[in-house]
């Protein structure tokens, strides 16, 4: 099988095809001034007709790449096929433009055909957690952790800071990632669709009931991850672009110029239904 990035790719070249899409306008880029702060997590690839898609940019050194002098050279007018296709030929800062690219592309298409995701119905609404369950939570996510104990599930937290590793009270954080085949609900971070840990995650949790990947960062077309098992995406769909950018630039909270979506597999058009509205859409259009 493909990797997901390959498959992503792939659905790009067969949005190309039907027509002609935008160009790359922007990159925006958190500033020096929210660095260690959830305000400088985050760049955006900004493409002519004013699609956003964000990506996660503290992997490794690639916010400090992303911020080198002459590193965004070239990118404004750069076709949006030609830059996403970073993300599954490239490593490290061209990837996480690429993949933001390819979340922008995804927004483009939305937007085209007129599809506008479901509201997310809260942070972990969308797993159905109740006693009896076992989440498993990959990365984690300090502000969920009441919420999930409060609906009586047990919860297993995967981590790869040794110094987070131990029992807490009613959960526990391991390092240890075969736990994961004990757990029959999943919730990941999106950032797994970033540093190539997605399949390797899914083959560990194939038996789970719901696998669920959230994040700023998970706004790309669901299809391939679907197809994987994941039962749900959740991201962040920018409602007021003008003051989302400057925000973002200005190091400053930008949650508040989204809404949160989720996407599930069920009730899900599909990327062919999608690219056929949109198409027969801007046929229609003067």
């Amino acid at each position: 099988m493909n990797s997901v990035a390959s498959d992503l790719v792939d659905f790009v070249d067969r949005l190309a095809a039907r027509g002609p899409l935008p160009a790359v306008r922007a990159v925006h880029l958190p500033p020096p001034a929210a660095d260690g702060t959830r305000d400088g997590e985050f760049c955006a690839v900004e493409l002519e007709d004013g699609s956003l898609g964000l990506s996660f940019v503290l992997l490794g050194d690639t916010l400090a790449r992303l911020r080198a002098p002459g590193s965004l050279d070239g990118l404004v007018g750069m076709p949006a096929p030609e830059l996403a296709r970073k993300y599954a030929q490239s490593q490290g800062a061209e990837r996480t433009l690429g993949f933001a690219t390819v979340n922008a592309l995804t927004r483009h298409l939305f937007d085209r055909a007129g599809y506008l995701p479901p509201a997310a119905g809260g942070s972990i609404g969308d797993l159905d957690l109740h006693a009896g369950d076992h989440l498993g939570m990959v990365g984690l996510f300090p502000p969920l952790v009441n919420q999930v104990l409060a609906t009586g599930a047990r919860l297993t937290v995967l981590e790869l800071r040794a110094e987070l590793s131990g029992p807490r009270e009613g959960w526990q954080v391991t390092l240890d990632a075969s736990e994961l085949a004990l757990c029959n609900k999943i919730l990941s971070t999106s950032t797994v669709l970033l540093n190539d840990t997605l399949d390797a995650l899914l083959e560990r949790c194939r038996h789970a009931q719901r696998v669920a990947l959230i994040g700023p960062g998970a706004g790309c077309l669901p299809d391939p991850l679907f197809a994987r098992g994941v039962t749900s995406l959740g991201g962040s769909w920018v409602v007021d672009a003008p003051a989302f950018k400057a925000a973002l630039r200005a190091g400053q909270p930008w949650g508040r110029f989204t809404r949160k979506f989720s996407l599930g597999c069920e009730g899900y058009p599909g990327f062919d239904r999608l690219l056929d509205t949109a198409h027969l859409h801007a046929k229609e259009s003067p």
